[in-house]
Order: C-alpha cells, then structure tokens, then sequence
C-alpha cells in the first residue's frame, strides 16, 4: 500500500481499506491492530490559545491506530487516556504536536470528554535559524549548569525567548510567576543567541549575594570530575573576594578561572584553569554525542 502511494506521489497513510468490511474466516488467529474510525468529511478545529483557531480536513487524517497487534496502546490513545484520568485542563507543548492535537481531539470528542486548553509554543531555533539541534550546542538543562550558567538564569532567558511582557529583559521568577499569560507568547520561533545567554548570567552573577554566589560556585567545583573540594578557610576567602571577582565573570567557570589563585598555590594556577576548561568541554562533548 505504501509502495504503491509513493510511486504515485500521494501521502502515505492507511487507505482505509478494512474500515468498512468484517473479517471473514481467513482471519482467524491472523493479528491485527484497532483503529479509530474517523470523520472522513468536515473539519477538525485546534483553538489554541497561542496560534488561535487551526483547521484540519479530516479528509487528510487516516484512521489511526490506537490498539497494536500485540495489544498495547499507541501513544496516540495513551496519552488522551492519561489526561483524562488525571484531570488535565491545559496540555501546553510544542508547535510540532499541533497534528497530533488534532487526532487526539477525534478521540476525545468520540468519548464525548472535556477538551482541555490546547497552546503550542513556537519552537527554539539555533543561531542560524534553523531548529535548534545538537549541531548548534547544548540542549539538556544540566549541560548548561556544567557550562556555569545560573539558575535564575535559565529561567529569564528561556522564558524570554517566546514570551514578552513589554520592553522587560531582567525578569526575576517572582515577577514571571506574577506576570506570565499564554496570550503574551509569540507566534514565530525564536533563535538561540548566546552573547545574550552569557550577558544575563553575567548580571544574576553580580546580583547575587556573595554567600550564595559562593555556595553555587562550591557546589560547581563539587561537580567537577574529579571535584574540587574547597575547604572552609578557602571558602571564608572566596567570601570575602566576591565583590570583586563577580564583576569580571560571566559564567561559574570564568568565576572559578579568577578566582583559583584564592584556593591554589602559584605553580599549579594554569594548570587548573586548563583542566577545569577541558573537563567542562569534554562534559558538553559528551553530552551532544561527539
């Protein structure tokens, strides 16, 4: 079946072709799959409240399958079932689950459940502007973390990079839980930039008080493989330095660079700004699978 669409250019999906026949005798003990049996004419509606009213023709979605031929569920019918028996209001995702909303709608309007709030988020794009992928850096949280980058840091960007609330860059996690709205997401796909990454990590640095600045910089040196464990008068200096060192920094790793001389004796200062840089670096490589 599929052969046979894709040498005459159509997509390739299910054709239907049991939708309306029973099975007959030559199909005893043959597996088989469950499938929904669609709408085939009409529309199905998305109201999203990011991307407003999106319109599907059910003449383009097949009658999918919710029950395999060994019996288990798709994702498809899992995932509807789930939130359903969990109570969920509002399923907010990224714009490349649109399709799937739509199919999932079927579902629930054929079980005649409440339709929770549907809001795709634009998607992330890298530099270039292209979907952001391991090609263009680090993805996960914690690649971040070991990279130096704070916390608070990480909130205000990411939040920043597909929601708005006026001309405000420096938004503090009170301020977003107060202030945040589906209405306020932007439509298009925002693009990594990573000078502004490390411009607002360079500004949580400075604002941060220096007891926590150097429990977080503690806890990183920790992290490190093998750690570097500081021990308490090491710490009492990193203290007492922090108004300044905090200044030069944009990152934990360019703070710990500037501020090894507190904790290290003079012959081994290079060695171990090098060391730190290539465990950091080899971390990340480690992490984009190269």
């Amino acid at each position: 079946m599929r052969e046979a669409q894709k040498a005459a250019g159509k997509p390739m999906r299910y054709d239907g072709r049991w939708r309306d026949r029973g099975p007959g005798p030559e199909q005893d003990g043959q597996p088989f799959v469950v499938r929904l049996k669609a709408r085939q004419d009409g529309e199905t509606i998305v109201r999203d409240a990011v991307l407003g009213e999106v319109r599907f023709e059910n003449s383009q979605l097949d009658d999918m399958v919710l029950l395999r031929s060994d019996g288990t569920p798709t994702y498809m019918l899992a995932v509807v079932v789930d939130d359903q028996d969990m109570g969920v209001t509002h399923v907010i995702r990224g714009a490349d689950h649109l399709n799937n909303a739509a199919r999932q709608l079927q579902i629930i309007e054929a079980m005649g459940w409440p339709v929770p709030v549907y809001g795709h988020l634009p998607l992330i794009n890298g530099p270039d502007g292209a979907k952001l992928s391991k090609r263009h850096g680090a993805l996960a949280v914690e690649a971040y973390r070991d990279m130096g980058y704070l916390p608070e840091t990480m909130r205000n960007y990411l939040l920043r990079l597909g929601w708005s609330h006026g001309d405000d860059e420096i938004i503090s996690t009170a301020q977003a839980i107060a202030w945040f709205n589906l209405e306020s997401i932007g439509k298009s796909a925002a693009r990594m930039d990573y000078k502004k990454l490390d411009n607002l990590n360079g500004h949580y640095l400075r604002e941060t008080d220096d007891a926590t600045l150097t429990a977080e910089l503690v806890a990183f040196c920790e992290r490190l493989s093998p750690p570097v464990v500081l021990d308490a008068p090491a710490r009492d200096r990193l203290t007492q330095a922090m108004p300044g060192l905090k200044e030069r920094a944009k990152t934990l790793v360019e703070l710990v660079q500037g501020a090894e001389f507190l904790f290290t004796d003079g012959p081994r200062l290079l060695r171990l700004s090098d060391d730190i840089l290539d465990r950091q670096w080899a971390g990340l490589a480690s992490t984009l699978g190269k």
